[in-house]
């Protein structure tokens, strides 16, 4: 992975390439931003770039036997974590290397997604890898797998580089087992972890990590690269780069899927069954919505965030950073009146409540009956 291959995001990249430069580079650094803004794709470009055994002065060069290797994701000293769906537990699996229990065992699914779209997103993975309605995790094995890793000498690389994607989603005990090697990691070891929400992870692992904010995208760079890497309109690759706000995994999707956001109706068939205080079709709203698998479940209520700030947007005025389109916009137009200052805070803690009870495995029928209740009153308010 390029820095040259990532969609803008000039000012992180460049930070990065001045702390290989100075030789100050971090022991552990935690990259953090919201979706589609290539984090995790900047920090493999990063483990590139330390490797990289002719470094140019704003790229790894792509051509040396270490960025062959990267490019295909098989370096020896780049190591991966990330959450998975774990099997069944057998006796005498736990500290024997690669198992159901470690991404390792995952590693040709990673590579293949990865190298197809650096862009996923947690649903994209556990679609991959068939997880249904199940959340992935990292376990305990793995920590002590990452320790076993990186206790030996590095292959090629004056470097080792562990990746972890996700760390908010290792259980307390694997967190507490690497606090140690993070704070003082073997020499010529660094940790990059990607986080979507960084809040979530023990306090005692954030203030071990130098943290590297990444911005959503700038408009222009994604409609410049829709341009020159789908050989797009430029008008429509305008439209594209506002309705995606920063976001270049919606952007990609917005390409070739012309049809209605899938979870458009679900939010457009609440908001009217809350506005009409129809208590039978909620409850069979919910039932719909529970057979959902859990990422689609979070998707369908961070997708409904989104489609209430817009129409918040259009309620003062604002249309011209108001991100809807298609149906979203007539939908949007109407419903904006219901959706105002006295409502708004309510309505979308509501919302964020589901998300985060549903993200700990609640369960999803309780959880929106509950939430569906609370919105018929705030929506008629």
């Amino acid at each position: 992975m390029l820095f040259k291959d990532i969609v803008g995001q000039e000012q992180v990249k460049q930070k990065l390439i001045k702390s290989v430069k100075e030789g100050r580079i971090p022991h552990a650094q935690l990259f953090t931003g919201q979706d589609g803004t290539g984090k995790l794709a900047l920090a493999i470009a990063y483990a590139q770039y330390i490797s990289c055994q002719q470094k140019g002065e704003e790229d790894s060069c792509g051509i040396c036997p270490s960025c062959h290797k990267f490019n295909k994701l098989i370096h020896p000293d780049l190591h991966f974590v990330f959450p998975i769906i774990l099997s069944e537990r057998k006796s005498d699996d736990d500290e024997k290397g690669p198992s159901g229990k470690l991404s390792d065992a995952f590693m040709v699914q990673w590579r293949e997604v990865l190298l197809e779209n650096p862009y996923i997103t947690e649903a994209d993975w556990y679609e991959m890898i068939g997880a249904e309605n199940k959340q992935g995790i990292i376990g305990t094995t793995e920590s002590s797998d990452v320790i076993r890793k990186l206790s030996m000498k590095s292959f090629e690389s004056d470097y080792k580089t562990m990746i972890i994607w996700l760390p908010e989603r290792m259980n307390q005990q694997a967190a507490n087992k690497l606090l140690k090697l993070i704070e003082e990691p073997p020499q010529n070891t660094t940790f990059l972890m990607v986080s979507e929400n960084p809040t979530q992870l023990l306090k005692t692992i954030l203030s071990r990590t130098q943290v590297i904010k990444v911005p959503p995208i700038h408009r222009e760079s994604i409609a410049l690269a829709l341009v020159d890497r789908y050989q797009m309109n430029p008008s429509r690759a305008n439209d594209i780069s506002r309705i995606s706000n920063g976001n270049y995994r919606k952007a990609m999707s917005l390409i070739s899927v012309e049809e209605e956001n899938p979870y458009f109706p679900y939010f457009r068939s609440l908001m009217r069954l809350c506005y009409s205080n129809d208590v039978l079709g909620l409850l069979d709203w919910v039932g719909e919505a529970s057979s959902l698998g859990r990422e689609q479940q979070k998707e369908l209520l961070t997708e409904s965030l989104r489609l209430l700030r817009e129409s918040l947007m259009l309620n003062m005025n604002l249309e011209d950073i108001s991100y809807l389109a298609g149906e979203e916009i007539d939908f949007g137009k109407k419903f904006s009146p219901f959706i105002n200052q006295s409502n708004v805070y309510q309505v979308f803690a509501e919302f964020n409540s589901a998300i985060d009870h549903i993200s700990r495995n609640g369960n999803a029928q309780i959880i929106f009956t509950d939430m569906c209740m609370k919105l018929v009153k705030m929506i008629n308010k």
